[in-house]
């Protein structure tokens, strides 16, 4: 112990990003709903939110990340497609238009669209009162092109040769399409400065666990570690990225987790059949050799930009969806449930509108969740933790069939997982043990197409 805290002393000494550690209040075993406080309820406000949360912690999820919720900029206000709120002259259409959320026009208030800041303030407080986490959407790489810091500091932002701000681009220099928002200067110090100031606000302010960071790839590795270093003056954080391996000196110190974006494509391909189930453990193995052991993927079947751009989970992975969701909450990493997802939304939800998730009614989806989220945190050998970041898969001789167990001293779970269409025999052992999941999946010793099976093995 007492080498680690020297160790600890000359890291910060040198300015060297410090791994994470977690902070002794934190889940160990975190499972993150994220809020699309706009679309969760049809007011979309602060105080109708605030009913959910005893729904929320009876499901068993126990960090809520919230997407942005400050001000939208109206200048350059996206519409749709490539139009602008601004160029439509009927204002009963214009109304209809928010904006994106991403499109901050001031870090430090709440959107009075969504309540006040004092609304906010006590929001985080009833979430910590319920033993919930609250991580905050942080927006770095952009801002609105009404943001303050246009007028006042317009070297904080990128030029183009003409001396003009520019909205982001891509490498060759040309647009991504995100023409609602102005992209920011990195090699700014003092945009850096006022960028970490914003970020304390938060945490001093309303008293926030931590971010989770927009595009964190577009922005240098080096402002990410100096701005945990300074926040962490207030208190311990959680930092999620919105990354993966674009710039693994991300996570030398900076991040605690990020976005398992390439396993989700997996399992959208295995769903539609044209990736076996066997990719899933390729992919996985590699991710456990490329990260560090205390960062952890997030496992995710559908999240704001896949359902509003690519579609649910029931359009995407059709009769799979269940099978895919059991995975993310059996593998390591960390699980993620989106809004509206533990009752079966399905609708694509608007982007840059109001809206409001469509529950389904055919089946319960919300008992089914709960039992994820109940196993996912009775498990022990499922915790998310530098020596629980363990894969071990069993080989199996079809390659429809993913086979994996995850194991302490005291606990091991079992996992066969049926990812395609037919009804099959399993090809491996099938333990003893008390099954947590998919009972009503195996019959006669087969379990039916995209079924599944966790046992707690004795």
């Amino acid at each position: 112990m007492k080498n680690k805290i020297i160790l600890l002393f000359l890291t910060l000494a040198m300015g060297l990003p410090v791994s994470w550690a977690q902070p002794s209040d934190w889940p160990k075993n975190p499972i993150i709903y994220e809020v699309n406080l706009r679309h969760h309820t049809p007011e979309g406000s602060i105080a109708a939110f605030s009913r959910e949360l005893p729904k929320l912690k009876q499901l068993g999820v126990n960090v809520l990340w919230f997407m942005p919720v400050q001000p939208i900029g109206e200048r350059k206000r996206k519409a749709k497609g490539d139009l602008f709120v601004e160029d439509i002259t009927d204002a009963k259409e214009k109304s209809r238009y928010l904006g994106s959320p991403y499109s901050i026009s001031d870090y430090t208030k709440v959107n009075p669209f969504f309540g006040t800041m004092d609304e906010f303030k006590a929001l985080v407080k009833e979430c910590h009162g319920m033993g919930m986490k609250v991580i905050l959407d942080w927006v770095g790489n952009h801002t609105a092109w009404d943001h303050p810091w246009i007028t006042a500091h317009p070297e904080y932002y990128t030029k183009d040769k003409n001396g003009n701000i520019t909205d982001p681009l891509n490498e060759e220099g040309n647009s991504i399409g995100w023409t609602d928002v102005a992209d920011l200067n990195y090699a700014n110090m003092d945009m850096r400065k006022a960028m970490i100031q914003d970020m304390k606000f938060w945490i001093e302010q309303c008293d926030m666990d931590g971010f989770r960071c927009d595009v964190a790839m577009s922005v240098p590795a080096d402002f990410w570690d100096a701005a945990r270093k300074e926040i962490e003056k207030v208190k311990p954080i959680f930092m999620l990225a919105e990354s993966e391996e674009h710039d693994m000196a991300q996570f030398k110190g900076a991040f605690n987790a990020y976005y398992g974006w390439e396993m989700h494509h997996v399992l959208n391909e295995v769903s539609h059949g044209s990736k076996t189930a066997w990719r899933i453990d390729t992919v996985m193995s590699r991710k456990m050799k490329t990260f560090p052991e205390n960062v952890y993927m997030m496992n995710f079947i559908t999240n704001h930009d896949e359902n509003s751009w690519k579609g649910t989970e029931f359009e995407r992975m059709g009769p799979a969806w269940k099978v895919m969701a059991v995975y993310t909450f059996t593998a390591p990493g960390i699980p993620l449930l989106y809004t509206g997802q533990e009752y079966g939304n399905n609708k694509r939800l608007r982007f840059f509108e109001k809206d409001t998730v469509q529950p389904q009614e055919d089946q319960d989806y919300y008992a089914f969740y709960s039992r994820l989220c109940n196993v996912r945190s009775t498990q022990q050998a499922l915790g998310t933790s530098a020596a629980l970041n363990t894969w071990k898969a069993i080989p199996s001789k079809r390659k429809d069939q993913l086979v994996f167990e995850r194991k302490t001293k005291e606990n091991c779970v079992w996992v066969y997982l049926n990812m395609g269409g037919e009804t099959v025999a399993p090809t491996v052992k099938v333990p003893k043990g008390k099954i947590l999941l998919g009972a009503d999946c195996y019959k006669d010793k087969k379990i039916g197409p995209w079924g599944f099976l966790v046992i707690q093995k004795k």
